[in-house]
């Protein structure tokens, strides 16, 4: 599977970009802590190695998708999702699920995140996910353009309270 556009090709990801997949993982991690500290987990000097362990864990499994675009031997972005069943706690049934998608500060409003965005939508509905779902940081609105642009919609919102409020 191979898309390009102006030299930015799209690919399965390969155990050896789990390097740059790690610190990517990372720096998502620290963007939702900027936007909401009180619901999203901190980064910290461990996180770029583990989040890499953790996606290359995910490689044999047959349902999940790991892409990256990459330009002259540069990976530039990534997204990984995969093909599930049934939820109960989300009342969903069979879906594709997006996990992650993220593009170098360096490298966004390029149409780098559309192009991933669209490469693993085909590779979702093309293993026999009948819808794909998923999650956005509520102050995202550039993902959340992104989305909408490409056909989805507002399903769920999240809440969250932390213990520290109670009594307010």
């Amino acid at each position: 599977m191979a898309t390009s556009d102006e030299s930015v090709a799209i690919r399965i990801a390969m155990k050896g970009d789990m390097p740059v997949l790690g610190d990517y993982g990372a720096r998502l991690v620290s963007l939702h802590h900027e936007w909401d500290p009180d619901r999203f987990i901190p980064s910290h000097s461990g996180t770029p190695k583990a989040y890499a362990g953790w996606l290359e864990s995910q490689f044999d499994k047959p349902d999940v998708v790991i892409l990256v675009a990459e330009r002259s031997r540069t990976i530039l972005g990534y997204t990984y999702a995969a093909v599930e069943g049934f939820d109960y706690m989300s009342l969903r049934g069979p879906a594709g699920v997006l996990h992650d998608i993220f593009v170098h500060e360096d490298e966004r409003s390029q149409g780098i995140g559309r192009m991933l965005l669209d490469a693993i939508t085909v590779e979702l509905f093309t293993r026999g996910a009948p819808q794909i779902v998923l999650s956005t940081a509520a102050k995202n609105a550039t993902a959340q353009r992104l989305f909408s642009a490409a056909g989805f919609r507002p399903a769920m919102i999240e809440m969250v309270r932390r213990r520290s409020q109670e009594g307010k």
